[in-house]
């Protein structure tokens, strides 16, 4: 299958000019890989380096990668999402797709709220997928960003083999500029692992098919082990040192009598056996503590960062909240 096969129909939207502003890509950099892609999955090398002759390193994205949202403090990071508009776009959407998210939630155990303050947080529920070509923002990444340049270089390498898979052409899909694409936002590693065809149409399009968005993130987190029914996170109040807890890291390791007995408290009904995780946010009044639970990992399986996993569940429950709410009053 040729690499610049053309794009379906569905996924014009999708789609950046051929022709972009940048700089050629460190040549040596570009022949190691093109010959490993060559040797590991049998591209054609004349292909591979005539599609990396019309790809660009964006020194924006660099300048974008050094500066990310979550190097923000919470109640600034917070702000970004947990928020009016957010909340009653989400309420909106779950409407549209009530009958899709309920059919997620049997199969995969996820709830509606929690899928769409995903794709709410990722992509403002499909509007907002990312400017750059994939293809220029991975290669910008791999090929000039040291302190991550080789999981980047896998996920070119993962982005490859995903557009060949699906017949896409690699110059012309856009997203943001870490590479991740469609209204779910997946990484290419995570869309040829996780993305799944949910309306049984014959492909897997996340960008276009909100379907297909929605069963591919329900999908993921039910993969990465989400607890059907289980609670993401509970608020704390932490009797001395709390800096040795946080720093086991957001995976739930002790349980919640073992960190009762080392000084922590919740403030919400949470069984005693349930594993969880000391949680710190800087809040705007001083610090926030919270225990993570296993659902709360699994959110951060999506992004590795406690900030993310936050501003989803409390956007999930207000979004849940605010829904309940109306229909309670009719």
């Amino acid at each position: 299958m040729g690499l610049l096969r053309r794009l379906a129909p569905a996924l014009l939207l999708a789609l950046v000019p051929l022709a972009a502003a940048g700089e050629p890509l460190p040549r040596d950099a570009v022949r190691a890989f093109v010959e490993r892609m060559v040797q590991r999955h049998g591209f054609a090398r004349e292909e591979l380096e005539q599609l990396f002759a019309e790809a660009r390193l964006q020194r924006r994205i660099l300048e974008a990668i050094a500066r990310p949202a979550e190097s923000l403090p919470w109640h600034r990071y917070r702000d970004l999402f947990v928020q009016e508009g957010r909340i009653r776009e989400g309420v909106a959407f779950w409407d549209r797709h009530a009958a899709v998210l309920e059919r997620a939630e049997r199969r995969y155990g996820v709830p509606p709220e929690v899928v769409t303050a995903i794709l709410g947080v990722e992509s403002r529920y499909g509007r907002h997928r990312g400017g750059w070509r994939v293809l220029d923002a991975l290669s910008t990444l791999a090929f000039a960003y040291p302190p991550r340049a080789r999981f980047f270089a896998r996920e070119l390498e993962q982005y490859l083999l995903l557009t060949r898979e699906e017949g896409l052409d690699p110059l012309r899909i856009k997203g943001s500029y870490a590479g991740a694409m469609g209204q779910a936002q997946f990484i290419p590693s995570s869309y040829r692992h996780y993305a799944v065809d949910f309306d049984a149409d014959g492909r897997r399009d996340l960008w276009e098919d909100t379907e297909d968005a929605i069963g591919s993130v329900a999908h993921y987190l039910h993969r990465h082990g989400w607890v059907r029914g289980g609670a993401v996170a509970v608020p704390a109040r932490v009797q001395g040192d709390p800096a040795p807890l946080v720093k086991l890291g957001l995976r739930p390791r002790l349980t919640v009598a073992e960190l009762r007995r080392r000084g922590v408290e919740p403030t919400a009904p949470v069984p005693e056996e349930a594993r969880a995780a000391l949680v710190a946010l800087e809040g705007e009044a001083g610090p926030e503590h919270w225990l993570g639970l296993r659902n709360f990992y699994v959110i951060t399986r999506y992004n590795h960062s406690a900030l993310y996993a936050m501003a989803v569940h409390q956007l999930a429950e207000a979004i849940r909240e605010r829904r309940t709410g109306r229909t309670a009053s009719r």
